[in-house]
């Protein structure tokens, strides 16, 4: 069965931060992500775990300026030093939260940039990143983000994930398979899973229903086929529940009861 991390910056914002996570632990859950922690110390975030027994599965590393529009760095020329700077403070972060894995946003690509040449930037920066990470004993992860959520996101399908992976040539890269994303971008969601996972480059899960990114019991994806599928083929990671709650997020969870 499917483990669950209830995504905390998009659930449970009926409470502050720091309530959310045991307001999750209450639901059921066992494990939790984030977009990004800094706001906050992280033994303060730390403490929550360890109070409610939660899992920390993922979060994100620096991005840039996210209220100014920026949506990562990985890709972006010139800001190598800070990029590198984010990744080393998010491991630091990793460490408090015993946290496995962290996931590098590749930014934006304007109207007109080279894309080869932001591409190679974005492996330079990965190759780099992915170094760092297995000193610490973690994954990185990159992840295809669609460009209605985010327009000019760099990456996009999980075959130019797959292929910067196997570009980059750390082993401790993988790839965040949001099937959200993936199925507003590509759609064949079950094929996708059954080619990529057995790989064993498949780092996380991530779901929301398609198209509103609410509860995934709403849309036109089939999720519990999906998370048989996951069963059948072995994954024992987690899900994440990346979605905005349509009318509370308890309320909501009637999707998780089966699973819980």
């Amino acid at each position: 069965m499917p483990r669950f991390a209830a995504n905390l910056s998009m659930m449970y914002t009926e409470v502050p931060f720091l309530e959310r996570f045991g307001a999750a632990a209450k639901d059921g859950f066992k494990g939790v992500e984030f977009l990004f922690p800094y706001a906050f110390e992280a033994g303060a975030i730390a403490a929550e775990l360890e109070r409610h027994g939660l899992q920390q599965a993922l979060f994100n590393t620096w991005p840039g300026d996210f209220d100014a529009g920026e949506r990562g760095l990985a890709s972006l020329p010139g800001r190598e030093r800070e990029f590198l700077e984010g990744v080393d403070r998010a491991i630091g972060y990793a460490r408090a939260l015993k946290c496995p894995r962290l996931h590098a946003m590749a930014g934006l690509l304007p109207a007109g940039a080279d894309r080869a040449e932001r591409r190679a930037r974005y492996v330079k920066n990965l190759r780099e990143a992915a170094r760092r990470c297995a000193d610490a004993g973690l994954d990185l992860l990159i992840e295809p983000i669609n460009t209605r959520d985010i327009p000019g996101f760099f990456l996009n399908t999980q075959a130019d994930a797959h292929a910067v992976l196997a570009e980059v040539g750390a082993p401790n890269l993988k790839v965040q398979m949001d099937l959200y994303h993936c199925q507003i971008v590509e759609g064949d969601l079950a094929m996708k899973i059954r080619q990529y996972l057995p790989t064993g480059r498949v780092g996380h899960f991530q779901i929301a229903g398609v198209p509103l990114r609410h509860e995934p019991d709403l849309g036109e994806v089939n999720h519990p086929y999906l998370f048989a599928l996951l069963d059948e083929l072995g994954w024992d990671g987690w899900v994440g529940c990346e979605y905005r709650p349509r009318a509370g997020t308890t309320a909501g969870l009637g999707w998780f009861a089966p699973y819980r």
